[in-house]
This record gives structure tokens, C-alpha cells and sequence, in this order.
């Protein structure tokens, strides 16, 4: 397997791979990443679907991309999924999928979506219970906390490995706007790993600018479920995939032979019944490793959302695996410490004009329109949960109704009493967390015990693991997708390494699920390489002149030097990208006068 960019390789069919009618394939979990790569092996590795199995342990496919209507519940949205225009496997993989929308590819669908109505944000921060916090986009970052995220972004991972994020940052960053920006986007807490924050600035510095406004995020039409997970979940079958729901894989057997490992046996509980099957070098097993969302617990709206604590099959599953080779990771450094993974998210669903005016007063867009409403989340800075909410174009599900709008709510803090309810979150049903959303987006107090009630159910959930990627790690802790000496097996998905990307990202799961597809069936087609802004010196002048929110550069030394520096760039590519990112002003002004000068000669 190789890595490449550029059309010459990304519009290349590759050929049929040698030795590929004698093979089977067998997927643990049916979530994203292991639907992505079925597709891979039978659009680029030419295996018949009807050769490939995937089992899961509920009763419907998509993993964390979820979205339904309960019975008695209303709508639950866990997650939602933030995606941009460089994730170079995920849009490799949807450009193959018909939409079941328009008449073309879940990508055109999705690119023209995006194309008509673009995501941005016209209130990305409140205080004060819904007035707008007035940043004019600026992050706040003082000199010494420039200087800290200029050292993580220079250091290696190795410098970075087991450290927590306040390790590395002081309170000047932690402080900041670009901090409340940047924690509320992407779910970090101050003890998470330095090292994913260290890749995050590297694979998203091209975003930077984008973050005060969220412009540089898209969304699908509907959730991830009905937008993305069921025209996969129609193309797989239509190509003769056999899905087996309610089958839990308790285990996989291996054989160790010096270097050469062979997984040779797959164990499972069908409905309760123990069953499984044998693996010979030509059945190949990609199981997915631990899990975002196990244990989810479902609140109701007088009911608050479980901790559950309890077993947990897909941990205890890559428990087993891991008990039988050091090259095999160690979930506990992920699912040993539920306190510091545990989040808690909820689901509004409004009935009725009078909540839906309130948004709309924040947001400055008709929530009723079918166009983009918040653009992302919007966060209430004073919120004791920090907490944060979005509602994307509704209707967010098929089956709404005209009257209905689904706001989905989080909180950061699921153990601090709120600022109405003196309730923490973990505590609260779906109408505590109503009532404090509600006064956080300014409904008068008055009127917030009628309108939790009467104007909207909501559910919240728990869930337990939902950080637990972002826990300070080093290398060896997460295997590598298809580790040394592996002949027939892959592990895929967030808890599997590929040092290509980031986690908590669609990109991530369909990047290693494409690499385990093509490692094991010998595809020969280059993997898509991470768009490579962190390499380009435009996107990171552009980056340092928004951390700087646009303040120039001030050069060492005396005066002198400094102009002679600037003299030596004029009439350079480095003297012009200089002053297009207004980093050192005087380069134009110096450039402009030795221009007058030679005219003038």
C-alpha cells in the first residue's frame, strides 16, 4: 500500500487483484468504517459482495452516524459530524454511492447541498442568556500563548506523547477565544491529549480562519443516517453483502508463527446462541476496536440519561484481542478512566413558533426556511455546562413534521449544577435540560417551566466513551491497522493507528478502512494522502496572520537590520507573500518606494 495525491492516481481503475476469487471477508461492527471498506474491496479490489459478511451486535447498520425516531421518545441524534472539503477518502468513497435524493452520487448531492446554501455562522458565541458575544473574530491570543502553540506545532509526537493538553498550555491560551472556539468545536477538555491537539493544528491549519465563523465546515442535508449511512447500507446490499444483525463477536482466535500471524477463528453470540467460523489465509477478518458510543444510555424527557458503567462488548472484545499480543494496543488507556471520556448530548424537538423565535433572534436566520440556520454550534460562553447547540437544515429528519424543529444540545461540563436548574446534566431529564437551554437562548424566566413542557420533548443521552480517543496516548497504544506479520486480519476505525490523520472525524474511520481493504487484498491504487496545507507556506502565513488576528510581525533586532532584511526580500515570492498576508507591512511600503524609485530613474 502507498499513499499518493493527484488525479493521475485518484481517477485510475486499478486492475483485478491476483488471487482475489479464493477470498472472504468478515467485518466486526457495521458502523462506518467497516461499510466504507466492503465498498473499497468491491469497487477497487473487484471482490464479489456476496463474499463479504458484516456482523453487528445491534439491529441496524451506521455505528456513531446515527439518527432515529423512537417510539414514545421522540428524535435522538447522539453526534453530529462536522466535514470539510479536503477529507480525500471519505469524498473518494461517496463519489461511487448513488444518493437517494438527486440523481446522482451522494457527493454531488452533497457539493451541490453545500455549493447553494454554504455553512457559515452569524452568531457563533452568547452571554448574558443570549446576547451575542461581539469577538469580530478575534482569538485573544497573548504573545506567550503564540509562543506555545508555535512550540507544539514544531515539536515532535514523540514530544507530545502522554502529555495532557494544560501541560503544554497555560492559563493565557486556556483562556482565550481561540481556545473556547477550538474545545466547543471539537470536544477537547483540558486534559486531553497534547499530542491530538498537536495533529489537529497540523492536519486543520488551512481551517484556522474558519473557526469564529465556522465557514469552513458543511453538513448534509439530513443526519448522518439518512444522508449518508442508508444509500451506503442500499448500494452494499443491491452488491449482495450479507449483513448479520444481533450478532455479538465475543472473540478472535490467532495463530503466532515467529513474525506470521493468522487470525484462524471468529466467535460470536447469534440471538444468545454461541456459533462462529473458522478462518483459513484466504478469509480475511476486519474488526473494528472499541467504541464512541458504547453504553449509550437514552433518557427521555422525564427521565435523565444513565451512567452505565457496566461490560462493554466492544472494549471487552478488544480487551480479549489485546490479552494475546503486545502488538495488539492497550484499550485501557482509553476506557480506563470513564469520568475523564463520559459526555453528555440531548435532542430538542420543538413544537410550535415560540421556541423556534427565540432561535432565530440568535441565529438571524428563519429556522423554518430549509436553508443553514445556526451554521454550527452556537456556545453560551457563561453557560456552567459550557454548554453548546446547533440546528441544522430542517427539517433534520424525513419524518418531521411542519411545526417541528430538532435542536441538538451538548455540554462539556456534565458535572457542574447549572445556572437555572442548579442540576448537573448527568442528572437532569430531558426537560431540566430544555429549561437550561431555554434560558441560556434568553426565553424569559417566566415562560421557561410552560414552553420545557409544553413546547418541546427532548432525550438526552450519556455516553460514557465518547472522549476517550482524545486521552493522552503513545505510540504502541492503538495498533496499527494491519499490524507487522498479519496476513489476513486488519483492525479499522478510531482506536486503530494510521499516523495519516486525525481522529473523531468521518475521515478517519473510511481512511483506515480503505487502507486495511487495500493492504489485504494487494490494491494496487495509491490511498489518498492527507490534504498537505501543514507543508504549504501560504496556508500557514495566512494561519499565523489570524492567530495573530492580523498584528505584524515585529523583527529582532535594531531598526537597521530590520530594514535590511526587508530590503534584501524586495521584489521576491517571499516579499510578496509577505505583504499579501499583511505579516510585515513595511515589505509593501519598501516594495512600493523602490518601484516609485525606478520609474522615476
Amino acid at each position: 500500500m502507498y499513499y499518493s495525491s493527484g488525479n493521475y492516481e485518484a481517477f485510475a481503475r486499478p486492475r483485478k487483484p491476483e488471487g482475489i476469487d479464493e477470498k472472504t471477508a468478515w467485518f466486526v461492527g457495521a458502523g462506518l468504517t467497516s461499510m466504507a471498506s466492503a465498498v473499497f474491496m468491491i469497487r477497487d479490489g473487484q471482490l464479489p459482495g456476496n463474499r463479504i459478511t458484516i456482523l453487528e451486535r445491534l439491529d441496524l447498520p451506521g455505528g456513531a452516524l446515527d439518527g432515529i425516531r423512537k417510539p414514545k421518545k421522540g428524535f435522538v441524534i447522539r453526534g453530529g459530524r462536522e466535514m470539510e472539503d479536503h477529507m480525500e477518502c471519505l469524498w473518494d468513497l461517496f463519489r461511487t454511492i448513488p444518493s437517494l435524493e438527486v440523481d446522482g452520487s451522494v457527493l454531488d448531492e452533497f457539493y451541490w447541498l453545500n455549493k447553494d446554501d454554504p455553512n457559515f455562522s452569524l452568531n457563533r458565541v452568547t452571554h448574558n442568556r443570549g446576547d451575542e458575544f461581539v469577538t469580530r473574530n478575534e482569538f485573544g491570543l497573548s504573545e506567550k500563548a503564540q509562543k506555545e502553540m508555535v512550540r507544539v506545532f514544531l515539536s515532535s509526537r514523540e514530544e507530545m506523547e502522554d502529555k495532557r493538553i494544560d501541560e503544554v498550555f497555560g492559563e493565557d491560551f486556556l483562556s482565550s477565544k481561540f481556545w473556547l472556539y477550538w474545545r466547543t468545536m471539537f470536544a477537547f477538555e483540558n486534559w486531553h491529549s497534547a499530542l491530538e491537539m498537536k495533529l489537529y493544528l497540523h492536519r486543520f491549519v488551512h481551517h484556522i480562519g474558519g473557526l469564529p465563523d465556522l465557514s469552513a465546515l458543511k453538513f448534509t442535508k439530513y443526519n448522518q443516517y439518512e444522508s449518508l449511512v442508508l444509500p451506503m447500507y442500499k448500494w452494499l446490499l443491491d452488491q449482495g453483502v450479507k449483513f448479520e444483525f444481533s450478532t455479538e463477536v465475543t472473540d478472535i482466535d490467532f495463530a503466532f508463527d515467529d513474525d506470521r500471524k493468522q487470525a484462524t477463528r471468529i466467535h460470536w453470540l447469534k440471538q444468545g446462541v454461541e456459533g462462529g467460523v473458522d478462518l483459513g489465509p484466504n478469509d480475511l477478518v476486519l474488526a473494528t476496536i472499541g467504541s464512541l458510543t458504547e453504553n449509550s444510555d437514552d433518557g427521555d424527557h422525564h427521565r435523565a440519561a444513565k451512567l452505565d458503567t457496566g461490560p462493554a462488548p466492544a472494549w471487552d472484545l478488544w480487551r480479549r484481542i489485546a490479552a494475546k499480543s503486545p502488538s495488539f494496543g492497550r484499550p485501557e488507556v482509553f476506557a480506563g478512566d470513564i469520568e475523564k471520556t463520559k459526555w453528555e448530548s440531548a435532542t430538542v424537538t420543538t413544537v410550535g413558533p415560540e421556541i423556534p423565535a427565540f432561535i432565530e433572534k440568535i441565529a438571524k436566520r428563519d429556522p423554518f426556511s430549509g436553508k443553514v440556520v445556526t451554521g454550527g454550534i452556537v456556545t453560551a460562553k457563561d453557560s456552567a455546562w459550557l454548554m453548546s447547540w446547533t440546528v441544522n437544515r430542517q427539517p433534520h429528519f424525513k419524518a418531521q413534521s411542519d411545526d417541528e424543529i430538532v435542536v441538538w444540545v451538548y455540554g462539556l461540563f456534565v458535572d457542574t449544577p447549572g445556572d437555572y436548574t442548579k442540576k448537573t446534566m448527568q442528572e437532569s431529564t430531558g426537560e431540566e435540560i430544555t429549561q437550561e437551554w431555554l434560558y441560556h437562548i434568553g426565553v424569559p424566566v417566566e415562560d421557561i417551566p410552560r414552553l420545557a413542557a409544553e413546547g418541546a420533548k427532548t432525550v438526552p443521552v450519556m455516553m460514557p466513551y465518547v472522549t476517550s480517543f482524545f486521552m493522552p496516548r503513545k505510540a504502541g497504544d492503538r495498533p496499527d491497522v494491519v499490524p507487522a506479520g498479519a496476513v489476513n486480519f486488519a483492525f479499522i476505525g478510531q482506536f486503530a493507528e494510521t499516523t495519516r490523520d486525525t481522529i473523531f472525524t468521518t475521515e478517519y474511520s473510511v481512511r483506515t478502512g480503505m487502507e486495511a481493504a487495500y493492504q489485504l487484498l494487494g490494491i494496487d491504487r495509491g490511498v489518498p494522502e492527507v490534504y498537505n496545507s501543514t507543508y504549504d507556506l501560504r496556508f500557514l502565513l495566512k494561519a499565523t496572520s489570524r492567530l495573530r488576528d492580523g498584528a505584524e510581525v515585529e523583527l529582532p533586532g535594531p531598526k537597521f537590520v530590520g530594514n535590511r532584511i526587508i530590503k534584501r526580500l524586495d521584489h521576491t515570492q517571499i516579499g510578496q507573500l509577505l505583504t499579501d498576508f499583511g505579516l510585515i507591512p513595511e515589505v509593501a511600503e519598501t516594495m512600493r518606494r523602490t518601484r516609485d524609485d525606478d520609474a522615476i530613474a
